[in-house]
């Protein structure tokens, strides 16, 4: 069986794997074998994260529309019902802008859902 040294190859996947440690606090950006661990902590935090970024910019439109709303007299609950039976497609990113932006415009779209 022929020996197999791995010398290149093995340097550039250390380095591959501590160039995406940097920043890292002591031993994890220095360390191999700890930054090895870190990064691919890491690099399962970032996965995770891209899933909770849409959860958590959804929860804040609701949030906006509904303070709005509140200072207009509606709930949450029966606006969007009563969006969708009108059949105003606008979805809550929309929504978010419009009371945030444009206060007249949402006043408007509130009194044309008012039942």
């Amino acid at each position: 069986m022929v020996r197999v040294k791995r010398g290149n190859v093995a340097r550039k996947r250390r380095n591959k794997v501590l160039n995406k440690s940097k920043g890292f606090q002591g031993s994890h950006s220095v360390l191999f074998r700890t930054a090895n661990q870190q990064v691919m902590k890491a690099l399962l935090y970032s996965y995770i994260g891209r899933k909770q970024k849409k959860r958590h910019f959804r929860q804040l439109w609701i949030t906006r529309i509904n303070a709005t709303l509140s200072t207009l007299n509606m709930k949450y609950n029966i606006f969007i019902s009563q969006l969708k039976r009108k059949k105003i497609n606008l979805n809550r990113k929309m929504l978010s802008q419009l009371s945030i932006l444009d206060p007249l415009t949402f006043s408007k779209i509130v009194d044309s859902v008012k039942i």
